[in-house]
């Protein structure tokens, strides 16, 4: 609206100079025709009547007033053409601030101007505008493999597709990098015409795109918001559909959502979480909880995993399925690791030589070159025996890098630490990887143990795991067991290790020191048969 107002006042202001000039030039013109005249009357009066000549006056006037007319002329040609060459730089100028280059898409400041005035007009015919943020899913990986010129090429494809998709009147604009935007009106009772584009639009994301005759796969994230639906203005809008995009994102990518209330409020809480994060782990109230792990041949404590709580000051504890994934997200989860690393080994030097501390691994920490570096510096602040540290993995973890993943962890191993593959059988369990790297122990993943005794299928893959570790020479743990049915097959299955909550939930570092305390298992302390696990009786009243 600002952009119309100043061009209304450029094109009531242009008449002004143009009649003056025009005004200059007819009088040039008038006097050049009265002289004019006036001279070649005279002259040829002289000539062929033998009159007085043309005063010499008027004469020079005339000359004069031809070369002012001529100089006039090319100097109005001149400033013409410079008036256009200036026009056009202006109206490329105007494209380029209100246009995306690369897509010919509006940016986000045009998109917020026309979308405004989308807004108003919806209101006025009593209409809905629909806006779609889309945002690239697995784009900066083709970026970051084939190069810029490859991401520019498929971006501009992108931009093709959604225009081809879209009603006539719409808006299409690129926000920035993968992300763009989509807006236009629609019948408020017919809210499955917006549907249908959405799902036109996820469809053909999700199919093979040709750039720079390479054959890439993408899909896309889309969240909708209505104007009709608690969104005062263009902002609202567009805020809600960012938040309604991020929530298809989190559901498994691939997919469209629309926006409703229970999402802001669950960013709200993500947000609140993520801020109060970024306050705790220097506070250290992000602490070590530990949980047993007891050999199955013997019955004793043979050591403990180390698990993260929050222990917040106003809401309780708060447990880590709520906090680890925004840490992962916000790149906080390496500082959070090393810091529980840390509180575990302070906590741990006096306990038992014999005990065991295992330490749960990032896949992001594995990007990180200097990883084993930054573990061995705490070992040795803390004065913990690296023989005693056992470092889990997961396999997916090593699919981005396992070069890198085999250098960390040969680095961890020349100092004494021990290496477990972690949720085996979840991932592609690959025999591969157990070669690649010097695994000491595998770990099976609960949701196979839980399910042992009632589901043929679990207890297979198990049992498979269990005789794969005895040809492989790598003793298996068995994570999530619960009650004593469970422990007596793994037993008998001949698993070595287990740990879950029939051996006690998880303890705090003060709960855990009592309990070794009461074996005689920190040093310092007689060793006495104490170190024996509950009996499944007195243990379900421990959980309970």
């Amino acid at each position: 609206m600002q952009l119309d107002q100043e061009e209304e006042k450029k094109q009531a202001d242009a008449p002004r100079p143009s009649l003056l000039t025009g005004a200059i030039s007819v009088a040039a013109i008038l006097l050049f025709v009265g002289t004019g005249s006036s001279v070649l009357s005279k002259t040829l009066q002289h000539y062929f009547e033998g009159g007085a000549p043309a005063d010499r006056t008027l004469v020079i006037a005339l000359l004069l007033n031809v070369a002012l007319i001529l100089f006039g002329w090319r100097r109005h040609a001149a400033l013409s053409q410079e008036v256009q060459i200036r026009a056009a730089a202006e109206e490329r100028a105007q494209h380029l601030a209100s246009r995306d280059p690369l897509t010919g898409f509006l940016n986000r400041r045009s998109l917020a101007e026309e979308g405004a005035a989308m807004f108003v007009r919806a209101q006025r015919r009593r209409k809905g505008m629909a806006l779609m943020m889309l945002d690239l899913d697995h784009f900066k990986t083709i970026n970051d493999m084939h190069g810029h010129a490859v991401g520019d090429a498929l971006l501009r494809a992108v931009a093709r597709e959604i225009a081809h998709v879209m009603p006539p009147i719409a808006l299409t604009a690129r926000l920035g990098g993968d992300e763009f935007a989509c807006g236009f009106m629609f019948d408020p009772a017919e809210p499955g015409t917006v549907e249908r584009i959405a799902e036109k639009l996820v469809s053909r994301m999700a199919q093979p795109f040709e750039a720079e005759g390479l054959r890439l796969h993408i899909s896309c994230s889309l969240g909708i918001s209505r104007s009709d639906f608690d969104c005062a203005s263009i902002d609202a809008l567009m805020r809600s559909s960012d938040i309604a995009m991020y929530a298809a994102k989190k559901s498994g990518r691939n997919r469209y959502a629309w926006f409703d209330q229970s999402m802001e409020r669950e960013l709200q809480v993500r947000n609140e979480l993520e801020s109060g994060l970024r306050l705790a782990i220097p506070r250290q109230e992000i602490v070590p909880y530990f949980e047993q792990q007891v050999d199955l041949s013997t019955g004793r404590l043979h050591g403990f995993e180390v698990l993260a709580r929050w222990e917040h000051p106003t809401r309780g504890l708060i447990a880590p399925d709520l906090f680890i994934p925004i840490a992962e997200e916000t790149g906080m989860i390496a500082e959070l690791s090393l810091s529980i690393m840390r509180q575990a080994f302070m906590a741990a030097r006096d306990w038992d030589q014999g005990l065991s501390i295992s330490i749960n691994i990032s896949p992001s920490q594995l990007r990180d070159a200097w990883l084993a570096q930054k573990i061995i510096k705490v070992l040795t602040e803390t004065g913990f025996p690296a023989s005693r540290l056992e470092i889990e993995i997961t396999e997916s973890s090593l699919f981005d890098n396992l070069p890198l993943a085999q250098s960390i962890v040969g680095s961890l191993k020349n100092q004494g630490v021990r290496l477990a593959l972690d949720d085996f059988g979840t991932g592609y369990s690959s025999l591969a990887h157990l070669r690649a790297l010097p695994f000491d122990r595998i770990k099976i993943d609960k949701s196979f143990i839980m399910s042992l005794n009632e589901s043929a299928d679990s207890a297979a893959i198990v049992n498979a795991i269990i005789s794969l570790g005895e040809s492989l020479n790598l003793p298996i743990t068995a994570e999530g067991v619960e009650d004593a049915a469970i422990e007596e097959r793994l037993r008998a299955l001949g698993c070595s290790k287990s740990q879950g909550w029939l051996y006690g939930r998880p303890l705090s570092v003060t709960a855990a020191r009592r309990l070794l305390a009461e074996r005689r298992l920190l040093q310092n302390s007689a060793p006495a048969p104490a170190a024996l696990v509950p009996d499944a009786a007195t243990s379900q009243r421990l959980v309970g």
